[in-house]
């Protein structure tokens, strides 16, 4: 009696052994949220074992999946699932059916409170979903779940009109718009019902009669304005990370009013995507503050704090001049009046911008003097911002005879006289006072 006392106690205390693998992953979900869906992919791949990874998938990821955890760790699950199989057709993914099962309930969850004039926390869920569902899980790989969940959706984007091909059998699209159907009444004919039924039995029926089915073409382009819109979505995103090419602007640029409405773009995302694509810049910022100045919006103010600061680059200079020609009408969120955006970002703008260039060149400077840097950017920034400034005084922007307006700039060209850009300003700026 007094052994089995005795051992009673390491026998309740003894526990299994815990599984480092398994706690590596749940580390790895509730801390990649910041991290590109990829780089999150490749992580689980690197700390889970080939032969391990459906098991995995099946006990640790599934169950967040189904579970009403983040949005953003859903996202993540979700494209970890897909990712395990992405060299391969999404049809035969083991995961499919989960995905699709929960992409029409939590579709039918958003529309529900769409409905009731709301929105939805889960309407971005659901866009991914619908993205990997379609075979395009790719797209949102360079994007952090983090980044995918707070991201507003465009109207047309939102859950209640995302749709997949194999949610409506062939037979019932072809029937939804049949002009043959009777109507209540019993007059067709054999031909008319034979055709029902070759549309029934085919779909192709309906690609060979288009002309005779203008309600089945206005489906098809809904799906692809819908397409459309994703695509340009995705590229926005991937706009502050990298250079679009010229056959991806062609496609986002029509797209900029739609995906401003609400602004998928934080003023925080403006820097880099200034940095990457002006020329995508302009017009997005043209529509932002546009936008701004509707009701229900903050104002202009983020976006023009983000002009007045931004550094004295090629880019930078490229969109500033591009908005101090925009004559685009605007509300004066201040007076209440009408204004063009060219005056605005002149009165508001401008003369900060300068200023900040200044400063940072001076920062580069020191930087360069101590060793800190070693490449030209100081001497690349003076002569660039130089040659920005006599454009201003060509285009009549800034008058050279306003010592308010060229003070700053009078000193920093004298200061850098050593560069011919420099030395070249300075005598314009001195004669205008003449």
């Amino acid at each position: 009696m007094q052994t089995a006392t005795f051992f009673a106690p390491q026998l309740a205390t003894k526990q299994p052994p815990a599984d480092p693998i398994r706690a590596s992953v749940g580390h790895l979900l509730s801390r990649a949220y910041s991290l590109p869906c990829s780089t999150a992919a490749q992580a689980f791949t690197q700390l889970v074992q080939p032969t391990s990874r459906f098991q995995y998938a099946l006990d640790v990821l599934m169950p967040l999946l189904e579970t009403h955890v983040e949005i953003a760790q859903r996202i993540l699950v979700s494209y970890l699932l897909y990712s395990l199989y992405a060299p391969h057709p999404i049809a035969i993914n083991p995961f499919k059916s989960l995905l699709y099962a929960t992409f029409v309930k939590e579709r039918d969850l958003a529309t529900k409170i769409a409905n009731d004039g709301g929105l939805g926390e889960n309407e971005q869920l659901v866009w991914v979903l619908w993205k990997i569902l379609k075979g395009d899980g790719n797209d949102i790989g360079p994007f952090s779940p983090s980044t995918l969940a707070r991201s507003p959706l465009p109207p047309k984007l939102r859950a209640a009109y995302l749709t997949l091909d194999e949610e409506t059998p062939a037979s019932e699209r072809a029937a939804k718009f049949d002009p043959f159907g009777d109507n209540g009444s019993n007059d067709t004919n054999d031909t008319d019902t034979t055709k029902v039924e070759d549309i029934n039995a085919d779909i192709t029926v309906i690609a060979e009669t288009e002309k005779a089915f203008p309600e089945v073409e206005v489906i098809t382009e809904l799906d692809r304005e819908t397409q459309r819109l994703s695509d340009a979505m995705t590229l926005l995103l991937a706009a502050r990370h990298r250079v679009l090419t010229l056959a991806e602007q062609r496609v986002l640029t029509p797209t900029i009013p739609q995906l401003t409405s609400p602004p998928m773009i934080t003023s925080v995302d403006l820097p880099s995507l200034i940095g990457n694509n002006p020329t995508i810049a302009h017009p997005l910022l043209v529509a932002l503050l546009t936008q701004s100045a509707s009701p229900g919006y903050q104002g202009p103010i983020p976006y023009l704090e983000v002009l007045k600061r931004l550094p004295p680059t090629l880019p930078s200079f490229d969109v500033l001049g591009r908005l101090l020609h925009d004559p685009t009408i605007i509300t004066d969120v201040t007076t209440g009046g009408h204004t063009t955006i060219a005056d605005l970002v002149r009165t508001e703008v401008l003369g900060w911008f300068i200023h900040e260039s200044i400063r940072w060149l001076e920062r580069a400077e020191e930087e360069q003097r101590t060793g800190v840097i070693s490449d030209d950017r100081f001497a690349q920034g003076v002569q660039n911002l130089c040659r920005f400034y006599n454009s201003l005084i060509k285009h009549s922007i800034v008058d050279p005879s306003s010592d308010a307006d060229t003070a700053e700039m009078a000193h920093f060209t004298l200061l850098n006289s050593r560069f011919e850009e420099a030395n070249s300003l300075y005598r314009v700026l001195a004669m205008g006072k003449f």
